[in-house]
């Protein structure tokens, strides 16, 4: 299991800050909307400049299949280790978006949303007219029948994603708690040893690391326990 670190604070500086008491660590960082959209690829530059970090750009593209196409060849060229689309944009656009990275020299991986953590079973059900459990598993073999890399999902769905695609398709988990912090905006959260007992391979951790007095400790910790 891998820890990616979730640059989510309000500003340029923090964030560079952050990264560069961490930087002694083999971390992902995840880049996500609000801080591109504010800081764009030069943050990404200035990240990639300092160390040996990991960066997952996670703006999950949606839009018509030859637009994600498009825009996943200009991520792939700023040299990006992993970004992500959603899967409900449909197995054109998933299918569009890996033919067009084969044909480049080096390719990121990429993985595909399933449910956003922050959906309870109610509000799902409003959208999808279905279950988070019984969705997220069409869209995890959807995603693996499309060549991706692996699935963003809750650590909850990760165990049986892996079964019904294979023992190697990614699974991301967001909005880990690791010791038990609270959920905030998030519905499915899980802690270290779920995640772990579920096979996630990512856990990505924001608020618990970035928001301690000592961010740099809390980091040291969670890798202890991976």
């Amino acid at each position: 299991m891998e820890l990616c670190v979730a640059l989510d604070l309000p500003s340029k500086e923090k964030n560079i800050e952050l990264a560069q008491k961490l930087r002694d660590y083999p971390l992902w960082l995840k880049v996500g909307l609000r801080s591109f959209i504010r800081d764009g690829k030069e943050f990404v530059q200035e990240l990639q400049s300092l160390g040996e970090f990991k960066i997952f750009l996670d703006l999950k593209l949606y839009d018509i299949p030859n637009t994600m196409a498009d825009a996943a060849e200009e991520i792939a060229k700023m040299g990006v280790e992993m970004f992500n689309i959603h899967a409900s944009a449909g197995m054109e656009a998933m299918s569009g978006v890996m033919q067009r990275l084969q044909s480049l020299p080096k390719r990121p991986l990429v993985l595909a949303v399933t449910a956003l953590t922050s959906f309870d079973e109610e509000q799902f059900a409003k959208i999808y007219n279905d279950t988070i459990e019984h969705k997220a598993k069409q869209f995890a073999k959807e995603a693996y029948e499309a060549r991706l890399d692996g699935v963003v999902c809750s650590a909850f769905e990760s165990r049986v994603i892996k079964r019904i695609t294979h023992e190697d398709f990614l699974t991301l988990a967001p909005g880990i708690r690791p010791f038990g912090e609270s959920s905030d905006d998030q519905k499915r959260v899980a802690d270290l040893k779920l995640a772990k007992q579920n096979q996630v391979d990512i856990i990505v951790v924001g608020r618990p690391i970035y928001q301690a007095s000592d961010p740099k400790a809390v980091v040291q910790e969670i890798l202890t326990k991976l």
